[in-house]
This record gives structure tokens, sequence and C-alpha cells, in this order.
């Protein structure tokens, strides 16, 4: 049996940056082991992800949790270089465009306030100034938008993700290709993480950052976590016409859509009836053609006539009680922390989630930003706290 004072499960962009924060923290001194089961990540929810960054949210914690990952992806090098290799990870700040008509406008008014009161240089826009903004945008059925121009826009979350895993092993961070198949609990403490291998991991502290598994290794320990698997589509698509200065736009119907190189992409997440869960990567072209595509047409006129190049799908641990991340200590346990339900946040939110789980590790407690709300007693007193803005 090996041993280690911390085992995280889940080597992705949540558990790597845990790892990073911790090794790098100079008041912990203990070992760490990542168990991945993985490595290349090639079904990983990361590097299937659009990589976006803002600030435009509806819950205090969120604004302020993607304003310090906007600030540490633009210093990556200063934090994640390793000798003279630097950490190869770009910021595009060319900003989220919420559009609203009529009766989404208040809600963008009011998350305004929000965030301007923490910091956030959000743009409340009329649709003149939109359309001069933005010129090759319809705005005959929109009442105004919202645009952040700093702190928000993309970043390649494969590049990060590497980063990050890249520095925790420069730090002296194990990493494990192994599958957790069960938690050894006593009482109220995990004893020793099990793996597919044969081998077993006694450890001090647990931390489950297993993404869409998040919930699988919950119920190792007897906990229910309302974090399920779903799928989401990504499709590219060239159009002919050049259109500069293009944000990640929102339209009101939830289609989104950013430019990626000469290319763009674009999603929308489907209704809560239609949205099951599932692991599988099967593609859905109809999602495209019958709703996304006279959508963008609508929105964009140089849109209607695109040629889909490509597609692709990826999964978000969706926590189906409220959409925002369930963090900080499991329920009945002294050294079993959770970090799931990101619900498509995750990268965005991984700097300061890996900070926070760090503190919690180290000091006992959150230090730099109280997450304490993000916790899983609202789970059992029913107090949800609900995030408008999932896009």
């Amino acid at each position: 049996m090996q041993k280690f004072d911390v085992v995280i499960i889940g080597g992705g962009v949540i558990g790597s940056s845990t790892a990073y924060f911790l090794s790098a923290n100079p008041d912990f001194s203990g070992s760490i082991a990542v168990v991945e089961k993985d490595p290349t990540y090639a079904e990983a929810a990361t590097p299937r992800s659009a990589g976006g960054i803002r600030l435009q949210f509806s819950t205090a914690e969120n604004v302020l949790i993607s304003a310090f990952g906007a600030a540490f992806i633009k210093a990556a090098d200063e934090h994640l270089s390793v000798g003279n290799e630097r950490a190869g990870v770009e910021f595009r700040e060319q900003g989220y465009l919420f559009l609203a008509t009529g009766a989404g406008l208040k809600t963008l008014l009011n998350n305004q306030r929000l965030q301007h009161e923490l910091g956030a240089a959000t743009q409340l826009l009329s649709t003149q100034e939109l359309s001069n903004a933005f010129p090759w945008l319809n705005t005959l059925d929109l009442a105004g938008g919202s645009f952040g121009p700093v702190n928000e826009g993309w970043t390649d979350p494969y590049s990060l993700l590497q980063a990050f895993k890249r520095k925790a092993r420069a730090q002296g961070v194990t990493y494990l290709n192994d599958t957790v198949v069960g938690l050894g609990c006593g009482g109220q403490h995990v004893n020793e993480v099990l793996l597919a291998s044969g081998e077993s991991l006694h450890c001090g502290t647990a931390i489950n950052a297993a993404g869409t598994n998040g919930r699988t290794i919950a119920a190792m320990a007897g906990i229910d976590l309302p974090v399920h698997s779903r799928k989401r589509y990504v499709y590219v698509f060239d159009c002919r016409d050049e259109i500069e200065n293009v944000p990640l736009t929102v339209d009101p119907t939830g289609v989104w859509f950013r430019p990626e190189g000469t290319q763009f992409i674009t999603g929308v997440s489907p209704e809560e009836q239609d949205d099951p869960d599932s692991d599988d990567f099967e593609l859905d072209y109809h999602l495209f053609e019958e709703i996304i595509w006279p959508t963008l047409a609508n929105r964009v006129p140089s849109f209607e006539a695109i040629k889909l190049v490509r597609a692709w799908a990826g999964h978000y641990d969706y926590n189906v009680f409220d959409q925002n991340v369930i963090v900080g200590r499991a329920p009945g346990y002294d050294n079993l922390l959770l970090a799931n339900g990101f619900s498509g946040h995750g990268l965005q939110q991984s700097p300061a989630i890996g900070r926070a789980l760090s503190e919690l590790v180290t000091f006992g407690q959150y230090r730099s930003l109280d997450l304490r709300r993000f916790g899983y007693d609202r789970l059992l007193t029913g107090a949800a706290l609900k995030e408008i803005n999932v896009v």
C-alpha cells in the first residue's frame, strides 16, 4: 500500500489545478497523488469544451471565481512555466455578448448591478449601441445586450489542463494512470482509495474531482450527488463573408457562437426534457439543422450561407439541483472533499476552485474566497443557489 497525504481522484483541469495550488502552497509540505484513468484525456470534458471565461453571472461567488480565473490565465506564464518552457496558455479577450429581448433585459440589468459591485466592467448596450459596435448583428427583435470587454473571452482548454499538470508534476505531484473502484471508509474517515490495478492508496485527505464520474465516486462513500453526465455538442462552420470583432455571442434562444481561427464554433443547451443522462459521443446534426442554423441566420445575416465543417460531443458534470458547483467537505466525513457539478463552468472556475481546495486541506478553511454557500449543506436544506446565466 502506498501512502499519500492527499489523493485527488480525477486528473482533469479541476484535479490538476488543485494539485498545482496545493503543491505550490508554502504552508503544505505533504505528498500528493492524482489518479487519472485516461492520461490522454481523449474523452475528458476539458479538451472538448469551448474554453469560455466570463464574469457575467448572476451569483456573486461565480463572478469572483471567474475574475480570479481570468487574472490567473492572463499571467499563466508567471504561474505555470516550468524552467524555460512557457505555459503556452493564451487568452483571447474578445468578450462575451448576451443579447436580450424585452423579457430578458431586466435580468441583464439586475445581473449588471451585481457584476459592477464586484468590479466587473459589464456594459449594458442599447440596440443602437449594439448596431454601432457589431454592425454584422441583426438587432430588430432585440431590446439590448450585455457586453463584457474585460476579463471575458476564451482560452484553449487542453493547453490550460496540460500546463497545470506539467507544473504540478514539476512540483513533486505523482500522477497515477489507474481507475478508482472503491473507497475504504471507517467512521467519518476515508482510509484508502482502491484502484482497478489492485493497488490501494492510504490517504490523509481524499478529493473527489472526478468530473462526470463524480457521482459514482461519491456513491462509494454513501453520498448522493445530484450530478449527472449531460451531452453537449459543438459545431464548427465556415462563413464566406469576413466578419470582424466577434465576441462569444449568446442569442436570447441560448444559441451561442464565437470565432475559432478563421472559422466559427456554435452550440446550444437542449431543453431539460430533451437532455437525458449520456456517456456516449454520438453526434446529433438535427440540432444544428433545425435549431442552431436558423437562429444563426436570423441573428447574423452573413450566417445564412455557411458550411458545416465538423462537430464533436463532450459532457457536462451537470448539477441538476441548481447548476452550481458542490465544493467543500462531504457530509459525514472529516477528510473527504468534493468539487463536482460545474455544469459547464469548470474550466474558467478551475484556478479559484483549486486554490480553495488547497486552503481547505492546508488550513481547514477558505482564506481567499468564501465558498461556503456552495457546500453540500444546501442540498440537505433545499436552499438552491440558482445560477440564471447557464450557457
